[in-house]
């Protein structure tokens, strides 16, 4: 007698040991998850949570810090001082915006307050100042001199050459404009031209905040021929009571006094939206009105070496430089990267080659740029810049930008701030609904993390660890725990895809198997969302009375599709997820 012979159903383990990151789009791998909470790639593959953080500084009610860098020691700046370690220097007021500080050498500028502090102590004190300089003079005398300032004495003025005349006599032919300076030669028996005249402007203490070379602004001359001295010059020599400038006066000399008005001298910085240093120069840019009210669209370079003169033009390597760009729209930020300073767009950046003035060369490529508004994005990771675009993140290696972001989904965000610390890219990006979210790129294993709601104006990287400047707060926190305790344990929790839905011929899964360690007093909760509908329910929770490792089995019930989301509290690694597919029915 035949039996009838039961088939035994199909069964499939498919073990997911490696986990990729953060995945917010419809369809994604295995491995890899829809959302995520405080997870790091630190131990990759195995899924992790975060380090707890920790705090550097905390505010005083009075003062809020608004910008933070890194010199040899964390420095920062409130509403009145500046920070350096334990040091505190009086600088202040400063407005209460928003801090963009730039290192250049040992020095600090602090923009848009245009001050500057060395680092270094001399002579046991922190050293200072302003930027710019302005002063009005109202005695203010002009003689005709020699570059070095000695003045020429008698000069002859007229159209025509004078008759009395010995070996060294100076005229001032009038018969052409602008007027020419000439000196008698009595061993040519002829009047030679001398090619470049200077102005000594004499006034109490008008040389003392200025220094030779220096470029400076003359305003408010209104005496005879003086008023073509009225401008832009560079300082050729310097006296405490005096300076040197290019220019000429017919009648040799001239006296401007009170009655006449005050003429005004200064050293100016032009108005700029983003700064950056390369090269031993500050770089800016400016697209509107400039400090005279004119409509710019314009790039800027100081002096080599000297961040206070940026109208210093004597033709040689180290002068100041000014570009006219005709790109449209708003500069949105500004970097310096690979040894060559690049001044974002959003449609198109505009890089500058060459190594002084004269072979300075803007090229402009059309791509996508930085977003308005997310200058802080930039970053550069070994070699690689990082920054947020319109739509994207995009990563820069010097020929064309690429995404690298797909991973977020098509979430919109802005307002982007992010630093680069190792192999990694921190991102800190607000959503449509002002939601702030800290996102973590590794670029060697090409995958994203989520950490939390986190909403920082700065992120800074120094030594072994990343200081932000937590906004809500104000704190100085550390994103990787020095300093002292932030938070006392932290909470985590992932979310897989749909799972099922890519299975063919009635394939259902019977089980999971989710292979973890806790520390001793961590919690972690598991629970499962069926056919995209309805509340999570709770399949397992515990809490780990010492630090172990165990297997977590789930049993879903026949559904469609389902998610899973695992939560935990404290320390905890999950080391794989395990699935048992087995051949349904026909109907099933």
């Amino acid at each position: 007698m035949e039996y009838p012979v039961l088939k035994v159903k199909q069964k499939d383990r498919q073990m997911t040991d490696v986990f990729m990151g953060y995945n917010h789009n419809l369809r994604i791998g295995d491995g890899e998850f829809y959302d995520m909470k405080n997870m790091t790639s630190d131990y990759y593959p195995v899924l992790a949570p975060r380090k707890k953080r920790g705090v550097y500084s905390e505010p005083d009610p009075n003062s809020k810090v608004l910008g933070l860098i890194a010199k040899d020691e964390i420095c920062y700046v409130t509403h009145s001082v500046f920070v350096i370690g334990e040091d505190v220097v009086n600088m202040g007021p400063f407005g209460d915006s928003s801090k963009d500080l730039i290192s250049m050498g040992s020095y600090v500028i602090i923009m848009p307050d245009k001050k500057w502090i060395n680092t270094v102590k001399k002579n046991g004190r922190y050293e200072w100042g302003d930027i710019e300089y302005r002063e009005d003079f109202s005695e203010v005398e002009f003689y005709l001199c020699t570059q070095n300032g000695k003045e020429y004495g008698d000069v002859q003025v007229g159209e025509t050459a004078p008759s009395n005349i010995t070996d060294g006599t100076f005229w001032v032919d009038a018969s052409c404009t602008p007027s020419v300076l000439k000196k008698y030669s009595a061993e040519q028996s002829m009047w030679v031209s001398i090619p470049t005249t200077y102005v000594k402007i004499i006034s109490d203490g008008i040389g003392t905040s200025f220094k030779k070379y220096d470029g400076i602004k003359i305003s408010g001359i209104t005496v005879g021929d003086a008023t073509g001295l009225n401008g832009y010059h560079t300082v050729w020599d310097v006296g405490q009571d005096y300076i040197v400038v290019t220019g000429i006066l017919n009648e040799g000399r001239a006296i401007q006094t009170a009655e006449d008005g005050a003429i005004t001298i200064s050293r100016e910085m032009p108005i700029m939206d983003y700064v950056t240093e390369c090269n031993n120069r500050l770089w800016g840019c400016r697209y509107g009105p400039n400090a005279d009210g004119e409509i710019v669209n314009e790039i800027y370079a100081s002096k080599q070496g000297d961040f206070k003169n940026w109208h210093c033009y004597m033709q040689i390597s180290t002068d100041s430089f000014t570009q006219t760009l005709g790109s449209d729209g708003p500069f949105t930020g500004a970097i310096s990267h690979m040894g060559h300073p690049i001044f974002f767009k959003e449609n198109c950046m505009h890089k500058v080659y060459g190594s002084y003035p004269a072979n300075f060369q803007v090229q402009t490529t059309p791509c996508r740029g930085v977003q308005r508004g997310s200058y802080k994005s930039l970053a550069i990771v070994n070699e690689t810049l990082f920054y947020k675009s319109a739509d994207a993140v995009c990563a820069y290696d010097g020929s064309l930008p690429v995404e690298v972001s797909a991973a977020l989904g098509d979430v919109r965000y802005s307002n982007a701030v992010a630093c680069a610390h190792g192999n990694k890219y921190y991102i800190c990006m607000e959503d449509v609904a002002k939601d702030h979210h800290l996102f973590v790129y590794d670029t060697t294993k090409g995958v994203w993390h989520k950490e939390d709601n986190i909403y920082v104006d700065k992120l800074l990287p120094y030594m072994n660890e990343i200081y932000a400047l937590e906004s809500y707060k104000e704190n100085i926190i550390t994103l990787l725990g020095s300093g002292s305790p932030y938070e006392n344990e932290v909470p985590w929790m992932v979310e897989t895809g749909l799972i099922g839905l890519s299975m063919p011929d009635m394939k259902y899964i019977s089980k999971l198997l989710v292979r973890m360690s806790l520390e001793e007093g961590a919690s972690v909760k598991i629970m499962i969302q069926y056919d995209s509908v309805g509340e999570w329910e709770k399949v397992c929770e515990m809490t780990s009375t010492s630090l172990r490792s165990f297997s977590v089995p789930i049993r879903p019930r026949r559904c469609d599709h389902f998610r899973l989301r695992i939560e935990g509290l404290g320390d905890g690694r999950i080391y794989s997820i395990t699935k048992t597919i087995e051949q349904g029915s026909d109907r099933s």
